[in-house]
């Protein structure tokens, strides 16, 4: 598979107008790997063009056709995951492994909305009068404006991909500058496919131009966004402008509940190979744990163990557990964050640090750090980092306050073997998803997002079509 690097608008693989590239950098070397066009105004242009004409056909297409387009998607990319993973982990820094993972999901992401495409449906209403029939229908909404994050460039691009073909509308997507070629790699994919020119671009370039180009057109009828919390509110204040229709998934801190009836060490294996999923930075991620007094040492030595057996290196090496952050801004923050919480008072438990055998790259041995509290921005800022902040609270009331004390409501987890325990923290956890027992809760059949400042409307299951349709009423005359 030869990786695509250029803007794919139309149905064409294209340079932009003026030429202008943008380095993509390894985030284990430092060094550029490729680089992407850096897309005009007139990029833009006739990519808005090209989305509104790839609409009006898409739209009129059936949904067994368009089911078999989306089925053939999911198919070459899992031909291809082993390719993709590789340019994944060049570009993002996950492991090889993690990779993959990654590449399969998003093409479960196709396959899913193969099947929901043929399940849009509508409904028959007796009215006052046998005179009349009711009737309401969901109508692709139109183009789509759509912005996918860096730490799964895959996954989460496909998320909008596959839920707005399904429903008839067309998409312009923009992925972010750091990962840009693994998402061409699935709109590559959706073209190998037989999907028509139009109905699927990916533009490449400066993010806050491109968005306001984009959100400000009439052609574009809906956005999705995946990403910060003020990313989202910036977004939100240009689509207020032309009234557009918004999905997003913002920031989380998700908190995790580790109650003293829970199998303490199998919960602190759980939760430090979770929190340090790619490096940390997943929106979802384990982020504040909240242990119960009585077995709060035990689960710190238990993690503290588990974390220090992690082994940190270049994505690309078999072994590798943990590879480097993303970006140098993400390093930098990470540093910021435990220096603040140790100055603050916090117990460095391990790590701590960038690791001195890696003189290049964005690497940070895993951290865990104990007795947090709310001074700490470790604990109020999504922190997207290799960071574990561990806090005791006594009972079920104190701990569902402290996880509940945060502007975001992406995900929770509850450790317990308490049936009762379970229920009352999943219902008073102030999230969109709650995990018992485990940390794996992503995936394409399921409802995924927040409330509060993490966002709203859903992407998956078969809520997640619903926000690419319109509902139209019908009030027919006999």
């Amino acid at each position: 598979m030869q990786v695509p690097n250029q803007l794919y608008i139309d149905g064409e693989w294209l340079e932009a107008s003026d030429g202008a590239r943008r380095e993509v950098v390894d985030p284990a070397t430092e060094e550029a790997v490729d680089s992407v066009p850096a897309a005009t105004g007139r990029d833009l242009d006739r990519a808005l063009e090209a989305a509104d004409r790839g609409w009006r056909q898409w739209r009129e297409t059936d949904v067994w056709s368009r089911s078999a387009t989306l089925r053939r998607a999911a198919g070459l990319i899992r031909e291809r995951a082993d390719r993709i993973a590789e340019v994944l982990t060049g570009e993002q820094g996950k492991t090889l492994g993690e990779a993959r993972a990654e590449t399969l999901a998003a093409a479960d992401q196709f396959d899913w909305y193969a099947d929901e495409a043929r399940r849009i449906y509508g409904r028959v209403i007796d009215g006052h009068s046998r005179a009349h029939r009711l009737l309401v229908i969901r109508q692709a909404v139109g183009p789509v404006a759509a912005f996918s994050p860096w730490n799964f460039p895959a996954l989460l691009s496909s998320r909008k991909i596959a839920p707005a073909l399904a429903a008839g509308c067309s998409l312009i997507v923009k992925p972010a500058i750091e990962a840009p070629r693994t998402v061409l790699c699935v709109a590559a994919a959706c073209a190998d496919a037989g999907l028509p020119p139009g109905v699927l671009n990916v533009v490449t370039g400066d993010s806050a131009r491109i968005s306001r180009h984009l959100i400000s057109s009439d052609r574009i009828r809906k956005v999705s966004l995946t990403g910060s919390v003020p990313v989202g509110q910036e977004i939100l204040r240009l689509c207020a402008d032309s009234v557009k229709a918004v999905s997003m998934e913002l920031g989380g801190h998700s908190p995790v509940l580790v109650f003293e009836d829970a199998d303490v060490a199998q919960a602190a294996e759980v939760c430090a190979r979770g929190k340090f999923r790619n490096n940390g930075q997943v929106c979802i991620a384990a982020s504040r744990f909240f242990v119960q007094e009585a077995v709060y040492e035990p689960f710190v030595k238990r993690f503290r163990e588990v974390t220090e057996a992690l082994r940190l290196g270049n994505g690309r090496d078999p072994g590798v557990d943990i590879g480097p952050l993303a970006n140098r801004r993400r390093l930098e923050a990470t540093d910021r964050l435990v220096r603040d919480a140790v100055d603050r008072g916090a117990r460095l438990v391990c790590g701590g640090a960038r690791d001195a055998s890696f003189p290049r790259g964005f690497f940070y041995r895993p951290t865990v750090l104990a007795e947090v509290d709310r001074s700490m921005k470790i604990m109020n800022e999504e922190p997207f980092c290799p960071v574990a902040p561990i806090a005791p609270f006594t009972d079920l009331e104190d701990g569902l306050a402290k996880a509940n004390g945060t502007e975001f409501g992406l995900a929770g987890y509850v450790f317990t073997r308490n049936t009762r325990t379970a229920f009352l923290a999943s219902e008073g956890l102030e999230a969109g998803m709650v995990g018992v027992n485990n940390l794996v809760i992503a995936t394409a059949e399921i409802p995924f997002g927040g409330i509060k400042k993490s966002g709203f409307g859903r992407e998956g299951g078969s809520e997640g079509v619903e926000g690419y349709t319109v509902t139209k009423y019908i009030n027919l005359l006999l």
